[in-house]
């Protein structure tokens, strides 16, 4: 009778961890969409689209250590040119899940005109996520160029 009762339990507990694995990689594959259509609403001077992704009191920290807000972000969105910078998708993405918590680190190249001059960068990212009202939302991300 014993060996029964462990043996349901390790097989529910086998069952909870594939279904939090599973959850997990859902996680991950919605932060990671996520992402992408953050870089291609930028790249589209989309405003309402980023309105979306981003939480209403998220921190942004530029990659020159200036701080902005959601607002300050949406306003350079409408007011820059699109021949100004261009982000692409980023080259690589990795997300660790912790429960309503997702951290995005990675790598995404931006090219643009400034100062009437072409530049091509990398920089790398930190973007904490978080569920929300039951929808994924960007609550922190900072940006550190690559120097090398």
């Amino acid at each position: 009778m014993k060996a029964w009762c462990v043996g349901l339990v390790l097989l529910m507990s086998a069952g909870v961890t594939a279904l939090a694995q599973d959850d997990s990689a859902m996680v991950t594959s919605k932060i990671i969409a996520m992402e992408k259509a953050w870089n291609q609403a930028f790249k589209l001077r989309d405003a309402k689209a980023v309105d979306g992704i981003l939480a209403d009191d998220i921190v942004l920290i530029n990659d020159d250590g200036s701080l902005q807000t959601k607002t300050d972000f949406l306003n350079l969105i409408h007011s820059a040119k699109a021949s100004e910078e261009e982000q692409v998708t980023p080259e690589s993405i990795t997300v660790h899940v912790l429960g309503d918590v997702a951290i995005a680190t990675g790598v995404f190249r931006s090219k643009g005109i400034k100062g009437g001059k072409a530049y091509t960068r990398q920089d790398r990212f930190v973007d904490t996520w978080m569920k929300k009202n039951g929808s994924w939302v960007c609550v922190s991300a900072s940006a550190t160029p690559m120097l090398h």
